[in-house]
C-alpha cells in the first residue's frame, strides 16, 4: 500500500523484456482519461488550493435539483445516452446544464460554459449523472466549486482528494435520498 493507492513492482528478465518490447503500441489519449500515458499515482494527482467559499447549503436543495435535473436533459430524454454536469444556485436554481456521452466531457463543457458567462463558482454547486472519479473532484476543486454531487458511487480517492481540497462531496443522490461522504468545511446543514 501507498499513501494514495497500491504500487505494484514487477522485475522481468531483460530477454522477456525484449519480447514485450516488440508488442509496444503508441496510443493516442481520449478524452475523459485522465490516467492515460501516466505510469505513476503521484505524476497523476496535481496538488490542490483550499477551496475558499462560505457556501452554506442546505442538503434537501441538493436533493431536489438532482430530482430536477433528469427534466432539463434534453438530448438525454432523445438519446438515453448521455451525461449530464449541472450547476445549481444556493436557492436550488438550476442554472445551467451541458450533455454529452461522456461524463468527464460534460463536466468540462460545464466550466467551459461558466467560465465564458462568468458564473462565481463559489456561489452553488455541481451535480453530475454518473459516478464520481478523483477527476471529477480536481476539476471542481481546481475551479472552484465548493459542492459536488453524483448520482451514483465515489472512489476512495475521490473522497481523499475532497477531503484535502476542502470539498464537500455527495454520492449516490437519488429519489430515495443520498450519502454524504466528505464535508470538510460543514459547508452542508
Amino acid at each position: 500500500p501507498a499513501d494514495k493507492g497500491y504500487i505494484g513492482a514487477l522485475e522481468i528478465t531483460p530477454d522477456c523484456f525484449e519480447r514485450l518490447d516488440q508488442f509496444k503500441r503508441t496510443l493516442a489519449g481520449r478524452t475523459g482519461c485522465g490516467l492515460c500515458g501516466v505510469d505513476r499515482l503521484d505524476h497523476a494527482i496535481r496538488p490542490l488550493n483550499k477551496i475558499k467559499s462560505q457556501l452554506r447549503l442546505n442538503p434537501e436543495v441538493v436533493y431536489n435539483s438532482m430530482k430536477q435535473l433528469s427534466e432539463l436533459q434534453v438530448q438525454n430524454k432523445k438519446t438515453g445516452a448521455l451525461h449530464a454536469a449541472a450547476f445549481v444556485a444556493v436557492d436550488g436554481e438550476i442554472l445551467c446544464v451541458r450533455e454529452d456521452i461522456g461524463r468527464h466531457n460534460a463536466l468540462d463543457k460545464l466550466i467551459g460554459h461558466m467560465m465564458r458567462h462568468k458564473i462565481n463558482p463559489a456561489n452553488g454547486f455541481a451535480l453530475i449523472t454518473s459516478r464520481c472519479s478523483f477527476e471529477m473532484v480536481h476539476k471542481c476543486a481546481t475551479f472552484g466549486i465548493p459542492v459536488l454531487a453524483a448520482v451514483s458511487a465515489t472512489t476512495d480517492l475521490a473522497l481523499k482528494l475532497a477531503e484535502d481540497s476542502g470539498l464537500s462531496l455527495i454520492a449516490f443522490t437519488r429519489r430515495d435520498g443520498m450519502n454524504i461522504y466528505a464535508d470538510p468545511d460543514s459547508r452542508l446543514r
